[in-house]
């Protein structure tokens, strides 16, 4: 009889199928062939979901823009993004349920600032400019944080998925690399080439060197552990080969100057310096560079050399803000995010508004041969400034105090926990993370799959090793059992 019953239920599933596979041909929509494909993932969100975190993972390197290649008017990348709304969607379902994750995650003072963070963008997203692209916006950051944070978290109460996360990630990334550095070699490895050798992967080389750097330390925390397989150890060794190389020949001076100031904090670190004189020091540091921001400038504008092949003069060529195009821009970038934010300091114009609204505000002096009036030149350059103009005052305080609170709870585990692995793990995700803080100062990426996905995990990690993994909470796991 259950045969019976099941051999109906094939009969008929596959009949409906074809049913719509002929509309959907019929109606030039070949999406429709990727059904099974999509029950399929349903399928393992449900009972391995898991593997599906890892499946993104895995292939969040390769995944491509559709905006960007031109096949669709929709900034969607492929194939994470509509598996990772998938996952956000059963997320919710299960907190509805009750079959929540563990409430020690949700009620981990990150947590509480994540809440703040995305219950602020909410409200900015109903007084936006545009809200249709302010509740897109919202909606991507819903999904990576779900997946990425609260999933992650509860998957990394299992010590052994840490690594598995970072190594899933870290493979897909060299061969990434080595497809740019081939194909840039063929352009003698020129500053020109460089800045596209990577699409359709990465949209450009500052997205690429970003990621890059933020695996700069975590390579170099796992050579450093010990009793590692020796295969492992021999690939990773060869992965850190590449990644130097594709740092090098990325030609993006912020993702050099992230890896050198992540070097001092982990100086810092080492020389048990507390978080909080470290956050006095930054306070007075950006006071004193807002008092006296003019003599700067006018020191600054003494730099004429341009941007260059020759690496040393690349590197001088960062603090030109007289003739590179490229710092000129970014000047003309965030002086429209100050003046959006002058207009509307409360709740901005709206969580991903800036490139369709920032054209009026750019002044004529400050335009550069690479400016547009278009929307299509990208964002503010700045995981701060956008925010600031995008969702008001508290939206940039709000990503300083998520940038605060790992800080302090990396520091805080770092100084009490004395085993060797849990520090390399802790002191290499932290650094990691840092180089993408100190980056977001120049530029903002975690609209795009490729930085959100380590950036949102490294965090989890870290969360997860202050509630399961140090170890007062390893003892009471064992005492629970």
């Amino acid at each position: 009889m259950l045969d019976t019953l099941s051999k109906k239920w094939f009969y008929f599933c596959t009949a409906l199928y074809a049913v719509i596979l002929g509309i959907g041909f019929y109606y030039y929509v070949p999406y429709v062939v990727l059904i099974p494909v999509a029950i399929l993932f349903f399928w393992a969100a449900f009972y391995k979901l898991e593997n599906v975190l890892f499946f993104v993972v895995m292939f969040t390197p390769f995944s491509v823009n559709l905006e960007e290649m031109e096949v669709a008017g929709i900034g969607m990348y492929l194939p994470t993004e509509p598996i990772l709304f998938g996952v956000m969607i059963l997320f919710i379902l299960k907190m509805l349920s009750g079959k929540s994750i563990d409430k020690k995650i949700l009620h981990h003072p990150i947590s509480y600032v994540l809440y703040a963070y995305l219950v602020w963008m909410a409200l900015t997203c109903i007084t936006s400019e545009y809200p249709l692209v302010s509740f897109k916006f919202l909606l991507t950051r819903i999904w990576f944080i779900s997946a990425f944070y609260f999933l992650a978290t509860h998957m990394f109460g299992d010590y052994s998925k840490i690594r598995k996360f970072l190594l899933f990630y870290i493979f897909p990334l060299m061969v990434v690399i080595l497809y740019t550095v081939i194909r840039h070699s063929f352009y003698g490895f020129d500053k020109d080439s460089a800045h596209w050798v990577m699409e359709p992967l990465f949209k450009d080389h500052t997205s690429y060197g970003a990621v890059l750097a933020m695996f700069f330390p975590i390579i170099i925390g796992l050579l450093l552990e010990k009793n590692m397989n020796l295969l492992l150890r021999v690939l990773l060794s060869i992965s850190f080969v590449i990644l130097l190389v594709g740092l090098i020949f990325s030609y993006t001076r912020a993702a050099w100057i992230s890896i050198i100031a992540a070097a001092g904090i982990l100086v810092l670190m080492l020389f048990k310096v507390k978080i909080k004189t470290i956050l006095i020091a930054g306070t007075a540091a950006v006071a004193f560079l807002f008092v006296g921001w003019e003599d700067i400038a006018i020191s600054m504008e003494q730099n004429k050399q341009e941007s260059s092949d020759k690496l040393d003069e690349h590197v001088s060529s960062i603090s030109n803000v007289t003739s590179d195009a490229s710092n000129l821009e970014r000047l003309n970038r965030w002086n429209c995010a100050f003046e959006m934010f002058k207009e509307r300091p409360i709740v901005g114009w709206g969580p991903g508004t800036y490139q369709f609204v920032y054209a009026p505000f750019q002044r004529s002096k400050d335009r550069t041969i690479i400016s547009t009036n278009q929307g299509d030149g990208g964002n503010a350059h700045s995981e701060y400034l956008g925010p600031l103009c995008e969702e008001g005052f508290m939206g940039t305080i709000l990503f300083v105090a998520i940038l605060a609170s790992v800080s302090h709870l990396a520091f805080r585990m770092f100084f009490q926990i004395h085993e060797h692995r849990l520090k390399l793990v802790i002191a290499s995700v932290y650094l990691g993370l840092m180089t993408y803080f100190i980056h977001g100062t120049l530029n903002n990426y975690l609209d795009t799959d490729k930085a959100s996905v380590p950036f949102w995990g490294f965090i989890a990690i870290l969360v997860a090793i202050d509630l399961f993994h140090t170890p007062k909470n390893e003892e009471a796991a064992t005492l629970k059992t």
